[in-house]
């Protein structure tokens, strides 16, 4: 597929999406998570395609987008790992948590393994409060984590 047949692709698929969700109150983020979900990430040739048909400016669009860590700009790998960084779960030890992810899987926040297989990220809330600290593998919530825990999801998504 040329580039110009995908970024056809992306904005005929963007304004469908457009067309069923904009009669909703506040449809900007309903409709930004529905497009992530289509595509597996916020394209940027969607952004445009977005703006014009809210009656938005790009640079709101692209405001929104940017402000949520929940988007991405690009596809994410196999696996997506989020771990919980809000509060109860710094209060818990998310911060050593994170550490020793991100020492496992050689990588940081917001990057890729070299493999490809997992992508990391940050969230700030999986509602485990109770629970924490917490992460979410693949949409999979996992609480009380501990190293026990952490080696164990490791392992999975490097299998």
């Amino acid at each position: 597929m040329t580039m110009q047949a995908a970024s056809t692709e992306i904005a005929s698929r963007t304004a469908a999406i457009i067309d069923e969700m904009k009669g909703l109150e506040g449809p900007l983020l309903p409709i930004l998570h529905s497009i992530q979900e289509e595509f597996g990430y916020v394209p940027k040739d969607a952004l445009p395609v977005i703006a014009d048909g809210l009656n938005l400016s790009r640079a709101e669009v692209h405001g929104v987008v940017s402000f949520y860590h929940d988007f991405r700009a690009k596809p994410a790998r196999r696996h997506v790992l989020k771990l919980c960084q809000a509060e109860a779960c710094q209060s818990m030890g998310s911060d050593a948590v994170a550490a020793k992810v991100k020492q496992l899987l050689g990588i940081d926040f917001h990057e890729t393994t070299r493999d490809g297989s997992v992508t990391l990220e940050p969230v700030y809330c999986l509602g485990l409060c109770a629970c924490s600290p917490s992460a979410m593998l693949d949409g999979e919530v996992i609480g009380r984590l501990d190293d026990e825990k952490i080696e164990e999801i490791v392992a999975e998504v490097h299998s």
